[in-house]
């Protein structure tokens, strides 16, 4: 699935002036009045000197701290500086040369129709490789150094296997996909193979359309998360994203319509289409004005969270018989949701918080689809034996 990644900037910051205090400017004018405007006070005039003194130390101070602090950022902004200009040599060399070291690049000295198909298709051509290359011998300078990784271009660096970006976010990604097929399947199964069925041919169990719906979207998300993991371009991120916020958004229309047991369809109708037009103009502000990372993880945790309250809130006063399965995804999940919030580099470059969260997801998705079909098999008796 997506996750957020603003780009850093950095900037030398302009030293702030500081004021004069006000005290200096009362002294000073104090010590111009005449000696005939006021009194001779001994005492009063050593309390005033010794006010002034302070306050004089005190604006130095202040000007000494705000120098050393304007040099710091200076400082830190001169070894930013010069990081990048040394990952831009070696770029450029790079797409010069072919090489990064000891490792060359038969694509940057051939035309396109020279490197392997499979490459073609991944989108690795002589810039992308020389940026991962590059990448990965200023971390190794890094590591030799005893420092910490740091991010470019908003992402973590990964190690490819293979040409793919990301491999443990793919592998997790693939299982979650899996995961969903077999949950859909089953639940499948389960409705026309297994309960009773009406005399149209058609389940009792009022939500099916709803869940079999969810299935497909849910695949369709894992199928572009795997993608996106795999080759992260323009295009397989915007996909990611976008199905992943149509995921989100269903999700929390079908927790209203079942937890509020809404079956009719008119009614169905009114509950969904306020929110279908809030993610709709969502997904095409993030395509069409700005890909806000930052405002698209407020929006996708603000569905999420409200849907695992619905859930919990309805899941305690009805006493479902199958509440503890929901109760544990709830929780579950909303730990796992601190895993995209709080971010840590990649192990070994490949297994960072996100794919962590991936493969938190492939449990709960198996404990989700079988509340899901528990709830179908609880609904159809409650119906015949309505029937009855």
């Amino acid at each position: 699935m997506s996750r957020s990644r603003p780009d850093q900037f950095y900037r030398v910051p302009v030293p702030v002036p500081v004021l004069v205090p006000a005290g200096v400017v009362n002294f000073s004018i104090r010590s111009n009045r005449s000696p005939k405007s006021q009194p001779h006070n001994h005492s009063s005039a050593a309390v005033h000197c010794c006010t002034a003194v302070a306050t004089i130390h005190r604006c130095r101070c202040c000007y000494i701290a705000t120098g050393l602090l304007s040099f710091y950022h200076f400082l830190v902004s001169w070894v930013f500086f010069m990081q990048a200009s040394v990952m831009l040599t070696l770029h450029t060399d790079c797409e010069k040369i072919g090489c990064v070291g000891d490792t060359c690049f038969p694509h940057c000295n051939f035309s396109s129709n020279a490197t392997s198909h499979y490459l073609q298709w991944k989108q690795w051509d002589c810039q992308s490789d020389c940026r991962y290359h590059c990448m990965l011998k200023k971390e190794q300078e890094r590591a030799s150094l005893g420092q910490k990784p740091v991010k470019y271009h908003g992402k973590w660096p990964f190690k490819r296997v293979f040409g793919i970006q990301e491999p443990a976010s793919v592998a997790f990604s693939a299982l979650n996909l899996a995961m969903h097929f077999h949950g859909w399947l089953s639940f499948f199964i389960l409705l026309h193979y297994k309960l009773p069925m009406k005399l149209d041919r058609k389940p009792y169990y009022d939500y099916a359309g709803l869940w079999h719906l969810y299935g497909l979207l849910a695949l369709n998300s894992w199928f572009w998360s795997v993608v996106f993991h795999s080759r992260d371009v323009e295009l397989t991120e915007k996909l990611d994203y976008f199905s992943a916020i149509a995921l989100l958004g269903y999700s929390l229309i079908i927790s209203i319509l079942r937890s509020f047991n809404v079956r009719l369809e008119a009614a169905r109708v009114m509950v969904s289409a306020p929110l279908l037009a809030f993610i709709t103009t969502h997904i095409l502000y993030l395509n069409n004005y700005k890909l806000d990372y930052g405002w698209n993880m407020k929006v996708c945790v603000t569905m999420g969270v409200a849907q695992l309250l619905i859930w919990a809130i309805w899941g305690g006063i009805t006493h479902h018989p199958s509440r503890i399965k929901l109760w544990f995804v709830i929780v579950s999940g909303a730990l796992a949701m601190l895993l995209e919030i709080y971010d840590f580099p990649p192990y070994e470059g490949f297994i960072d918080a996100h794919a962590v969260w991936h493969a938190t997801t492939i449990p709960l998705t198996y404990m989700w689809w079988s509340f899901i079909k528990d709830d179908a098999q609880f609904r159809t008796s409650v119906l015949l034996n309505k029937v009855k």
